[in-house]
């Protein structure tokens, strides 16, 4: 059966291989079949449209997918998001970088920015860093805390793409897009991982010594 679009038409094909990152357990696979068919849509490059669902018995998300003829997923919805581990990290810090994480998915790249930077503002409030503005608080909190100096002097960094983000006079960085924000997001990452993860990782491994 053939439908009219704008874009050109669309008719009832076998589907195509969708691997993706689930945007619900997070979690990567090749999703399902929900449906025997999809929605094939032409016109100068011809695409896949339809619904697929998480291969994890535990999840089941179902998902709306757009792909090329290779699987590979143009878009998505609900869209698929970068992987974070929230284990014993602060509620207000994870919801901070979790809003980051979905507006980077949406492409919001300048909003995204802006949560990355107000991650480091909730990091020096749970660690009580003084100062007068967050320059003087991530001064205050490379003090305390007990990690790489790289990621310490990383902190400044996330700092100046939060301020390109949020004033336009901000000229550090020549643009705030998709790669910038996603580099942002995986140094957090990693520096949240750094002050709140490793020590516990570190206990499980303790624990299971010999009394």
């Amino acid at each position: 059966m053939i439908y009219k679009l704008t874009s050109g038409s669309t008719q009832a094909q076998a589907g195509v291989v969708v691997r993706l990152r689930c945007p619900v357990c997070r979690q990567r696979g090749t999703f399902e079949t929900v449906v025997q068919f999809d929605l094939q849509i032409l016109g100068p490059q011809n695409y896949f449209a339809g619904l697929r669902k998480c291969p994890d018995p535990k999840c089941t998300a179902m998902v709306f997918f757009v792909a090329d003829q290779t699987g590979k997923v143009m878009d998505s919805f609900p869209a698929e998001t970068i992987d974070f581990d929230a284990t014993n990290i602060p509620a207000t810090i994870q919801s901070a970088l979790e809003e980051a994480i979905k507006c980077h998915a949406q492409s919001c790249f300048v909003a995204s920015a802006i949560m990355v930077r107000k991650t480091l503002e909730e990091l020096c409030r749970d660690k009580n860093a003084k100062g007068a503005n967050l320059k003087e608080r991530i001064k205050a909190l490379s003090t305390t805390l007990v990690i790489p100096k790289e990621l310490l002097d990383g902190l400044d960094d996330l700092r100046l793409l939060g301020n390109d983000a949020a004033h336009i006079e901000s000229q550090e960085y020549t643009k705030v897009g998709k790669e910038e924000v996603e580099v942002g997001i995986e140094f957090a990452k990693e520096v949240l991982k750094a002050v709140y993860q490793y020590s516990a990782l570190l206990g499980r491994l303790r624990a299971l010594k010999k009394p």
